[in-house]
């Protein structure tokens, strides 16, 4: 199943139902100026035909090991980076921590519990919560690490020719057909890519797990559109689709 990347800034032509308290806003969708085309199989594929696969990773708190441990790390990640013969993306990503799901469980538990005094306590503690994200700028970290397979014709690519492909409006249905045919071939190369990055990352101590579908339509979702994805809340991204 594929699933095109929209900004839902302008969700003309989509299923607005799927984003909690999104408006129809005339435009066009600047999804035609984004390089990623749709998203399938847990793959992000681009306009040149590229492929890209995010693995999220936990993080190890460097200082707090014994010199031992932290040799053993150091000398792991080494070896990792020894073993790669393409290239990865490190990416940091902070935002601020969101918790209006945990708090709507907590309410739902609230209005569940027959004990006037606990039920108090509940409403309390969620209120509590609710005024300390509001004055306070709590920030959360996520780490990630993208895995890249490009077809042989987008590398033979010059660097002036890519840089105009990104102003390109739309894709033409010969580029369609022409990235759907190198899908296929070209996604067993990513899972060995895919495989070897996750060994080496397991061995450094990190547990990794590869973004799906509708986990990379959230998040790009988020990263594009910081603010609005504050109110507008995606309940179904897998449901995202451009008329």
């Amino acid at each position: 199943m594929a699933t095109k990347l929209q900004d839902t800034n302008v969700v003309q032509g989509a299923k607005a139902s799927k984003v909690k308290g999104a408006k129809l806003i005339s435009g066009s969708a600047t999804q035609t100026h984004l390089r990623i085309a749709e998203i399938r199989d847990n793959v992000l594929v681009l306009k040149n035909g590229g492929l890209r696969v995010v693995l999220e990773t936990t993080s190890v708190n460097f200082n707090l090991k014994s010199e031992e441990e932290q040799n053993a790390i150091i000398y792991s990640y080494q070896a990792f980076l020894n073993t790669l013969d393409f290239p990865i993306q490190i990416v940091v990503r902070s935002k601020k921590l969101d918790l209006d799901n945990y708090l709507s469980n907590l309410k739902s538990i609230g209005e569940k519990q027959k004990n006037p005094l606990l039920q108090k306590q509940t409403f309390e503690y969620v209120e509590y919560i609710h005024r300390l994200l509001e004055f306070a700028d709590i920030m959360d970290k996520a780490f990630y690490v993208v895995v890249p397979f490009d077809p042989l014709r987008s590398q033979k690519t010059s660097i002036f020719t890519k840089f105009f492909q990104r102003f390109k409006m739309a894709d033409t249905a010969v580029e369609i057909q022409k990235r759907h045919k190198e899908f296929e071939r070209l996604i067993k190369g990513l899972n060995q890519r895919v495989s070897t990055v996750i060994a080496g990352l397991e061995n450094c101590g990190l547990k990794v797990s590869q973004l799906d579908t509708s986990k990379l339509v959230e998040l790009y979702y988020n990263i594009y559109n910081p603010i609005t994805s504050r109110n507008q809340k995606v309940t179904d991204p897998t449901e995202f689709n451009l008329a």
